[in-house]
């Protein structure tokens, strides 16, 4: 059974959500945009046997800590957070889908002694990722909603009638069956709960360039000595995901010297609620 708990993380507040109990190895599941800590409830409900699992409402997102500047959601605050969340529970294994993987590779690269095990779903190391955006090919123009979240008021358009257009973001060439009934309710209570200008303020503050399509652009200049990943590292990937594509992914072996690969033939971005026993059966065998 899930519990809720707020938490003060650097002096902030923060919910958290909590499945099974202390004592078994801890697992940490960071969210992605748009969604909030209760979107991992049926993964966590199919493992919480094996894991103690643990989901914050990251910064910016549902009933946790949301300043407005931008600045605020520097990947260096956002790592910060979780750092002070695992705290003395560490090391800890971590999993990450879409953003919350870029947090959750923030950890592995810059905070190492926090974590035993990396997970990422459908989720994208800098380098690769910023390499496949500043081609000017099918990620470029997969991305180009990166740069129209960055507009000043985007956040108020989109959550106008209902988050009508942040729904259509949300299922933009992408299925959503499972969105439906309490599911989307709960959902949007935590988009009310937070606003919006938060989550769109990671857009913001993140350094990534986006080239337009057929327009590439020099790649940054990147520290790529200190943006290893030691640690063992699952990749589980929805093949089907139109706005993370496989390049976005290329070249991930040279970051990570112990890496694991799994697609989900079929799956697209929002693979953990599509196919929840497979990835509870992935990560039971890779974590056995």
């Amino acid at each position: 059974m899930m519990r809720v708990s707020q938490r003060d993380l650097g002096g902030h507040n923060f919910t958290i959500r909590e499945w099974g109990v202390e004592g078994l190895p801890k697992l940490l599941m960071l969210h992605g945009f748009p969604e909030y800590g209760g979107a991992w409830d049926a993964l966590a409900m199919r493992i919480s046997d094996r894991f103690h699992c643990i989901a914050p409402d990251q910064r910016g997102y549902g009933a946790s800590y949301a300043p407005d500047t931008v600045e605020a959601y520097a990947l260096s605050n956002l790592v910060d957070d979780m750092a002070a969340l695992i705290g003395n529970d560490a090391p800890v294994i971590v999993m990450g889908h879409d953003w919350g993987g870029a947090v959750a590779y923030g950890l592995a690269m810059f905070r190492p002694e926090l974590v035993t095990h990396l997970i990422v779903a459908n989720g994208v190391h800098p380098v690769p990722f910023q390499r496949a955006l500043a081609a000017g090919g099918a990620q470029s123009a997969a991305s180009q909603y990166i740069d129209a979240l960055r507009r000043p008021n985007s956040d108020n358009a989109l959550s106008a009638n209902d988050f009508e257009r942040l729904l259509g973001l949300f299922s933009a060439n992408i299925n959503t069956d499972w969105l439906q009934g309490k599911t989307l309710e709960a959902q949007k209570e935590a988009w009310q709960c937070s606003g919006l200008r938060g989550m769109i303020n990671w857009y913001r503050a993140s350094p990534l360039v986006v080239a337009k399509p057929g327009e590439p652009v020099p790649m940054p200049d990147l520290p790529l000595d200190r943006l290893m990943v030691f640690c063992p590292h699952l990749l589980i990937w929805g093949d089907s995901d139109t706005a993370l594509l496989p390049e976005a992914t290329e070249g991930l072996e040279d970051f990570v010297p112990d890496l694991t690969r799994v697609t989900i033939d079929g799956a697209d971005h929002w693979l953990l609620h599509q196919e929840t026993d497979k990835i509870a059966k992935i990560i039971r065998d890779w974590l056995s």
